[in-house]
């Protein structure tokens, strides 16, 4: 993103994340090596690369889970360095791999204590009269409303990654880093998952971190691609796909694996399918 995009992002109001320089070393390795992100309200931007290229790791970095150095700014606040759990009062929320819930509590309990994040214990050990608004509207977003009572643990698969959403929407997390949100899903999950992301989006930052080039197909908006722990390129997912650089990083190493950026026959031929 061009710094007067930055600046427009910035005049309007919109939130936005300007990652600078970022960097990352774990025993003399660096896992990322100065990498620069400008990450816009109504965003939804996909992390993708190889295996070891420093996806996650960037997240850790953002959400205060690894140490770092380079500058972090929302919105001109700056982040780096702060506690996780001031990162997230700011509205920087995260997901996992596996999905973060209280397996033994109801639907409606996770986003209840979610949204009691910044409450105090005695607040939050009231029994609550009614369903709070902004849970409400959470279960109505994730579509669990009919499985409010249902305890966490019994969800499908999909449906706690929806919750643990559900559980940053309550938080008024603003910036979402989801960290392989459709891992394990079927076709049909898959596809929820991608018009959830997409209406969450719409008002939010969204950060995708995966490795189903078809999900990044079907909903990206624009696409960061990581080797190295660097920024190979950036820009739309026709960009990306074009981009011989990209070509060459996938074809070299994540064709192996499964997953080629594109599937047309002239990439096809290349890589010996």
């Amino acid at each position: 993103m061009t710094p007067t995009a930055v600046a427009t992002g910035a005049r309007t109001g919109r939130t936005y994340l300007e990652v600078r320089g970022l960097t990352v070393t774990f025993d003399g390795f660096r896992a990322v090596d100065g990498v620069d992100l400008t990450l816009i309200q109504g965003d939804l931007k996909f992390l993708i690369g190889p295996n070891g290229a420093g996806k996650t790791t960037v997240v850790d970095a953002i959400t205060g889970l690894v140490p770092a150095t380079g500058t972090v700014d929302k919105t001109g606040q700056p982040v780096l360095g702060m506690k996780t759990h001031k990162i997230a009062r700011m509205g920087i929320g995260r997901t996992f791999q596996t999905a973060s819930i209280f397996e033994d509590l109801t639907v409606e309990q996770n986003l209840d204590i979610a949204a009691g994040s910044g409450r105090g214990w005695l607040t939050l050990l009231r029994r609550r009269r009614g369903r709070a608004t902004v849970v409400a509207e959470a279960l109505e977003t994730i579509g669990l409303e009919h499985l409010a009572s249902t305890k966490a643990g019994v969800l499908a698969h999909g449906q706690k990654q929806w919750l643990e959403i559900g559980m940053l929407l309550v938080q008024d997390s603003d910036v979402m880093l989801l960290d392989e949100p459709v891992a394990g899903m079927g076709a049909e999950e898959r596809k929820a998952t991608g018009e959830l992301l997409q209406r969450i989006a719409a008002e939010r930052t969204v950060v995708v971190v995966e490795h189903d080039m078809d999900f990044m197909r079907d909903f990206a908006t624009s696409v960061t691609v990581l080797a190295a722990g660097k920024v190979l390129a950036e820009g739309t997912v026709s960009e990306i796909q074009a981009d011989p650089k990209v070509q060459q990083v996938y074809l070299g190493t994540a064709a192996a694996t499964g997953t080629e950026l594109e599937t047309g026959t002239e990439l096809e031929k290349e890589s010996g399918e």
